[in-house]
């Protein structure tokens, strides 16, 4: 890694879909090391923690889930959904059925063609489990996850919370006030909440300090040719619902592989409000009123991932009384 100079480095974590520093963090250390690993150089199998993890790892995924084997999300984790597809390609070719994947399995996976046509079907199986939880919010457990301690995206949190509370979704936050647990904390909260959706609340920072506006991510790698479907589209309702209702610069939305993204198992965005070293946004967030805007676009945009495309309504225009007006609740 020391052989690599900072535009290269940069060049990677483009790629990569992680934050671009030019630095070799950790993060950027555990993806240069799974960049090393192509199928085939090792046999993959499910070990105790940590799990086998690597790009040859995403590219079995791929093969898998084009053939129709459900593997989950391709997110380059040699996990149990990993392990259970690859035993079920293994019966479907007559190999012996171990879960792990060697030269055999590796061999019978390039000699075979796609089974399925029209679209990933991981894809197609996300998009189909949020079109089949119809528009109520009823039934929808939602995570809002305050990132780090700042108590201005705590209060946003909160806002949404009570918002969506009237429309009878089930919501948890991953903190409290005042405590500030980790990052893996969040995600296995998230996970084990049975989460619908979750989305991350961000203040972004930094050194220059007309850098400024509202961005939202989504989980989505080129590298490895995927991303969240659900994921981009809620992206895409967050950040016009809250760029039609304020004067927050539009910093569109982006694909990124971040472990809050990448791990967590429903559907995640993280939502960058403005930037805190920046004295309009700062201005921006710190006004009660302008905080609760921000509650009501989360809300409408969560709605509005739910509701058929013939029952949606134009950006910017739908407010929550509408909502409980036409009985979305149950």
């Amino acid at each position: 890694m020391s052989h690599l100079s900072e535009s290269e480095i940069r060049s990677f974590q483009q790629a990569r879909g992680l934050s671009v520093t030019g630095l070799v963090d950790e993060i950027t250390a555990r993806a240069l090391e799974e960049a090393q690993w192509k199928l085939g150089d090792r046999s993959l199998n499910l070990q105790e923690p940590p799990l086998m993890h690597g790009d040859d790892v995403a590219a079995l995924q791929s093969r898998l889930t084009e053939m129709g084997f459900d593997c989950g999300r391709v997110d380059g984790i040699y996990g149990p959904r990993t392990e259970l597809a690859v035993k079920d390609f293994q019966k479907s070719v007559g190999a012996t059925v171990d879960g792990k994947c060697g030269p055999a399995t590796i061999i019978a996976l390039i000699r075979l063609t796609k089974i399925v046509s029209g679209g990933a079907p991981s894809v197609l199986r996300e998009s189909a489990n949020q079109k089949n939880r119809g528009p109520a919010l009823a039934n929808k457990t939602i995570v809002l996850n305050p990132d780090g301690d700042d108590s201005l995206v705590y209060d946003v949190a909160v806002r949404t919370e009570g918002r969506l509370l009237a429309l009878g979704a089930s919501v948890f936050l991953t903190r409290g006030a005042t405590n500030n647990p980790s990052e893996k904390e969040r995600i296995t909260f998230t996970n084990n909440s049975n989460a619908d959706l979750m989305i991350s609340l961000h203040e972004d920072s930094y050194k220059n300090e007309s850098a400024h506006g509202a961005a939202t991510y989504f989980y989505g790698s080129e590298a490895h040719g995927v991303h969240s479907i659900v994921g981009e589209r809620f992206a895409s309702l967050v950040q016009r619902e809250i760029c039609a209702r304020t004067d927050f610069a539009n910093c569109r939305t982006h694909a990124m592989t971040w472990d809050l993204l990448r791990l967590t198992k429903a559907p995640a965005v993280r939502i960058d409000l403005g930037y805190k070293t920046n004295p309009g946004d700062i201005g921006r967030m710190s006004r009660p009123d302008f905080r609760d805007v921000i509650a009501e676009a989360l809300v409408i945009a969560i709605q509005r991932l739910y509701l058929a495309a013939e029952d949606d309504a134009k950006t910017g225009t739908l407010r929550i009384s509408d909502l409980r007006k036409a009985g979305i609740r149950r």
